[in-house]
């Protein structure tokens, strides 16, 4: 059986970045479910600041450096998604969209995908359903019913591994997972594509 791939998105800016460690958690929490029904999982973190030079370079070029690529590869020939922005301007941050931008429109359809952000306050939760779930449904990706939020008070002054915060990265993380293993290869691998509504129910949502 081969390993389940796992790509996280991080739009991050700093180092250490709150957004990157709750990409990491939430990857975490993917893997360890679906390590738990036997699967070997291997994770792909992208970390956008140091694609943004390229990003920029491919935006007015067409054409995207081998990084760049590279980075896309492993985002759009994973079998799970976790695409994690900070806030700026009560939206995803600008670097977050135009990395989106420069996938094909087309490459994301049907794949899960877990949406999260981080914030300086829990007043920019509502990224998620107004601005993230937009943008993925514009993609035809499947986003799984769980967003993650975490604002600066959420994180306790540690890692968040406590706490709400810790609940809803465990639970964001087994939906994806589930949704990942239910999921059969896409019609271009030769297999059938899940129907929406059996997806759904693979999560207990129909």
């Amino acid at each position: 059986m081969e390993p389940i791939r796992l790509a996280a998105v991080s739009a991050g800016l700093g180092r250490p970045s709150a957004t990157r460690l709750l990409a990491d958690r939430l990857a975490e929490a993917a893997r360890a479910r679906l390590a738990a029904d036997g699967r070997e999982v291997r994770v792909r973190v992208v970390e956008l600041r140091d694609l943004a030079g390229d990003i920029a370079n491919n935006l007015v070029t067409g054409f995207p450096g081998p990084a760049l690529r590279e980075a896309v590869e492993a985002v759009t020939g994973a079998n799970g998604l976790i695409a994690v922005t900070p806030v700026f301007t009560a939206s995803y941050s600008g670097l977050f969209k135009s990395f989106f931008d420069v996938v094909d429109k087309d490459a994301l359809r049907g794949k899960p995908v877990l949406v999260a952000a981080t914030g300086g306050t829990a007043r920019h939760s509502l990224v998620l359903d107004h601005a993230m779930r937009p943008l993925f449904a514009y993609l035809r990706a499947l986003v799984v019913p769980t967003g993650v939020y975490a604002a600066s008070e959420d994180w306790g002054g540690g890692d968040g591994q406590a706490g709400e915060l810790s609940g809803r990265i465990r639970r964001a993380g087994e939906e994806l997972a589930d949704l990942v293993a239910a999921r059969p290869r896409s019609a271009e691998d030769g297999g059938a594509v899940t129907p929406f509504a059996e997806q759904l129910a693979a999560l207990g949502l129909d």
